[in-house]
């Protein structure tokens, strides 16, 4: 990139560069760049690090394509999780992970904007914009994450304002912003909670703070997207581009506009679709 005499060249923290080219979340990077896998003009780097675009970065000794922030490709697919699947890249246990399921990507990854725990089910999003996925899971941007809850135990309206005025756990305080019930009876009672952060089982936790006990957890909606009939269960469909507009708008990022599948890119797509193993009811073994 050529820089007039008079203009200093920009530099960028080197965790947000290497997010933004595909290769994981800011906190990835910053855990790849401690243990020594980038090297920034041959030299290993460091944190603290800054970049210019004429600097020469690699990842695991593979070249990385430095990209101006408007011209970082921004792809979202939302992914239908069945209970039973865990969200990380590879499991010792050989368990099934989110990350089998996904379309497979050129030169990129899918980051996951945000984690459901093993036994929640329901909307994830997946994106290759690394800065936009860390703008919406920053707690600072108080995004809406909503989820329908089935409670085992005798619900009284003292549970609900306790967990809406909030509720001091273990990381700290923690509330919903909003308690809907949904019907039922006994242990059959939903409701539709929202919360602002994504602490690991927050909303369990909450509802166990009134010694309550939640028997079914599906996450409906992330920000203002949805969980809908386009993906079943095991299924991921990709987001419009009024959708992705819509979360960048939320994270405080410019729109910009989602590439073009290429031919190829098609084709590798549509047989990962067609390649999809099916989700297995988790059944209790039959007595005997």
């Amino acid at each position: 990139m050529t820089q007039s005499n008079n203009t200093p060249p920009v530099s960028e923290k080197l965790q947000k560069v290497l997010a933004r080219a595909g290769l994981g979340s800011r906190r990835e990077m910053e855990t790849a760049i401690s243990d020594g896998r980038v090297k920034v003009n041959s030299q290993v780097a460091k944190l603290g690090d800054r970049v210019e675009n004429r600097d020469k970065v690699s990842f695991d000794d593979r070249p990385v394509t430095l990209r101006p922030e408007n011209e970082a490709p921004r792809r979202v697919i939302m992914y239908n999780k069945p209970e039973g699947e865990l969200c990380t890249r590879k499991d010792p246990e050989g368990r099934r992970t989110v990350f089998e399921r996904l379309p497979r990507l050129k030169g990129e990854r899918w980051i996951a904007i945000g984690r459901l725990d093993i036994n929640t089910s329901g909307l994830l999003l997946f994106t290759t914009d690394g800065e936009l996925a860390n703008r919406l899971m920053h707690p600072s941007t108080q995004v809406e994450r909503e989820y329908a809850v089935r409670v085992m135990g005798e619900v009284k309206r003292e549970h609900i304002v306790a967990m809406v005025d909030g509720v001091m756990l273990e990381d700290g305080p923690a509330r919903f912003t909003d308690v809907q019930e949904f019907g039922g009876e006994g242990i059959n009672t939903w409701f539709h909670v929202v919360i602002l952060e994504g602490r690991n089982r927050e909303v369990r936790r909450l509802w166990e703070s009134q010694e309550l006990t939640v028997s079914r957890l599906k996450r409906v909606r992330y920000g203002n997207i949805f969980i809908d009939k386009r993906a079943k269960a095991g299924e991921w469909v990709e987001l419009s581009q009024d959708e992705v507009d819509d979360l960048a708008t939320l994270a405080n990022l410019e729109a910009r506009k989602v590439p073009e599948l290429t031919p190829d890119e098609k084709n590798r797509w549509s047989r990962d679709k067609n390649k999809r193993r099916p989700v297995q009811t988790m059944r209790k073994p039959k007595r005997r």
